[in-house]
């Protein structure tokens, strides 16, 4: 193992690299074991080179990148999590900004707010990175964030980039093509437009008000644990909204817990967790209210969470 962190220490620097290093601190939900390696490659050519080591040390490659929607394993994740830190956001045309996958969603909000440039106000207080976006295709309020994506720069398993148009990613409802190719994103292009600051503002604002009403976010979580149901594939029984979580609330999981992991009583959409909590109580709970939801209502509910390690 000596020799391969030696190896990362030299693509990225040494300071940039840990060996079995504690992965919970940077979940949302605050909980899971160590990486093997974490590595996190701070330019397009240092991740290029992390991966490619990868490869031919025939290491496994897992990319995080904010921590939301993601669950890793008590037991951790084997081979190295890459952690992404290109953070450069340049504004490419009048109407274009490019992103790097290490920048916050918040983040890259208040860079277009402060320059006038509006498009993603309303995505205010969404967690998570631009990568980490892309990979699940982030929505809110009914809409898509590929709705503002224009182009993104993915990178192979063998270290090759390719710029893809939005149309090529395969965006649909929690999903992207870099699902199944484990492409990993370097960058992503949106359109944006001029605006007045304090309008966006206001817009911001008022999204990031409605989450703190209707959400917990003053606990941790991973943002929604189930897709909603779909109505070409789902029969929801009258008198119950098309939402996940009002499935698991009229089932009765809502305030349900399981160990340090609970149903959040503000949205029953939410697994909260508390400083005693493991994953696999979170896990469990999932699988409980999954069950309960298919028992009294016939519906499947799809996880929005990803499973990530050795479970």
């Amino acid at each position: 193992m000596t020799s391969l962190t030696e190896e990362f220490g030299l693509l990225v620097g040494p300071e940039r690299v840990r060996v079995d290093a504690p992965l919970a601190s940077m979940t949302t939900f605050g909980v899971g074991g160590p990486a093997d390696w974490l590595v996190e490659p701070t330019s397009t050519e240092a991740l290029r080179a992390v991966v490619r080591l990868a490869a031919e040390a025939g290491v496994p490659v897992t990319v995080l990148g904010g921590g939301s929607n993601v669950l890793v394993a008590d037991a951790g994740v084997r081979g190295v999590v890459v952690r992404p830190r290109l953070t450069e956001i340049v504004h490419t045309a009048p109407t274009r900004v490019r992103a790097g996958a290490g920048v916050s969603i918040n983040g890259l909000v208040r860079w277009l707010i402060g320059r006038q440039l509006g498009g993603l106000e309303s995505w205010a207080g969404t967690p998570g990175t631009v990568g980490g976006a892309m990979y699940g295709n982030a929505h809110y309020g009914g809409h898509n964030i590929s709705e503002h994506v224009t182009e993104v720069l993915v990178m192979s398993p063998g270290g090759d980039c390719t710029v893809a148009a939005a149309s090529e990613m395969a965006f649909a409802y929690d999903a992207s093509r870099l699902q199944s190719t484990a492409e990993v994103v370097v960058w992503a292009e949106f359109a944006v437009a001029a605006g007045v600051a304090d309008e966006l503002r206001a817009v911001a604002r008022a999204s990031l008000a409605h989450r703190k009403r209707t959400q917990p976010l003053h606990l941790p979580s991973a943002g929604c644990v189930f897709q909603n149901p779909h109505p070409d594939r789902d029969r929801v029984p009258d008198g119950i909204p098309w939402s996940a979580g009002a499935l698991v609330d009229r089932a009765g999981l809502k305030g349900s817990r399981v160990g340090g992991a609970a149903v959040s009583t503000a949205h029953a959409n939410f697994i909260v967790t508390d400083a005693g909590a493991t994953a696999a109580d979170v896990r469990q709970l999932i699988t409980q209210a999954a069950e309960a939801v298919s028992r009294r209502f016939g519906v499947e509910l799809r996880q929005e969470i990803v499973f990530v390690g050795e479970w």
